[in-house]
């Protein structure tokens, strides 16, 4: 049985990987960074409640990060793997039009939340002998230049060669880190701003064409990643959910398959 930690996992992916591994048998450590934000997310799990904990978790904390994992190893005994899911978004528009708030939430959730994140559990993982830590990739992480996500883009970007770059200083050890790479996803990090209002995507048409063509519900995703996350034996691991040759087998079905709306 493995003891999974996931940041930012009271909605969206995070959630529906807690649901995953849940129903693998794992025990799982939740979090989110208010702890109001757990109230839905604790129903949905109702049949899971003997192995389940919630922590609150603000990932641009470090004390609180240190936190999590002692409550962790507190109630499970160790931790076998460690998910930095918590993400921040930003408007969808050109970078000097953004608002200078959001270059310190985006930089401190999605670049420094997850250093911190793969720092305690890389330590503390270290000293127990074993673990894997996951590090999640996003627009950007390939290098793409996409106008109107250079902020959220960069962050992600920076991730990507983060942990690429931690990965070679685990080479030689019991601990393992890998990147998980889940596409285009129905997420409220997607279709709202950081305080809730519907985002501008959804006036952007040729994006909401393209996203109807590649996007996917979370819970899909969930169910592609888990399984492959609990068989995994490499270091440096990148579980990718939209492959290239998946993006181009969805561009030529496109015609003759009806989906719904996913950015109504």
């Amino acid at each position: 049985m493995k003891n999974v930690v996931i940041t930012g996992s009271t909605r969206g992916l995070g959630l529906e990987m807690a649901k995953e591994f849940l129903k693998e048998g794992c025990n799982v450590t939740i979090s989110g960074s208010k702890p109001e934000s757990f109230n839905k997310a604790k129903d949905e799990l109702k049949d899971f409640e003997d192995r389940f904990i919630y922590v609150t978790c603000n990932v641009r904390n470090m004390d609180e990060i240190k936190n999590l994992w002692q409550k962790s190893v507190e109630k499970w005994g160790k931790v076998d793997i460690w998910i930095n899911n918590a993400g921040q978004n930003c408007p969808y528009e050109f970078f000097y039009d953004t608002s200078d708030e959001y270059v310190d939430t985006v930089i401190d959730t999605n670049i420094k939340g997850v250093i911190y994140g793969s720092k305690v559990a890389a330590e503390n993982m270290l000293k127990q002998g074993y673990g894997q830590i996951w590090n999640m990739e996003g627009l950007g992480s390939d290098g793409r230049i996409v106008e109107k996500t250079l902020l959220y883009a960069s962050s992600k970007a920076a991730i990507t060669y983060f942990t690429k770059g931690l990965a070679k200083e685990l080479k030689n050890s019991p601990v393992k880190i890998g990147r998980l790479s889940p596409g285009m996803m129905l997420t409220d990090l997607m279709v709202k701003t950081s305080t809730g209002e519907p985002s501008s995507v959804n006036q952007d048409a040729q994006f909401k064409k393209i996203f109807n063509i590649l996007g996917e519900r979370p819970e899909t995703v969930a169910k592609f990643l888990v399984p492959r996350i609990l068989s995994n034996t490499k270091q440096d691991a990148h579980i990718v959910w939209l492959t290239n040759f998946k993006a181009m087998r969805k561009f030529i079905t496109a015609p003759f398959r009806k989906r719904e709306d996913l950015l109504k």
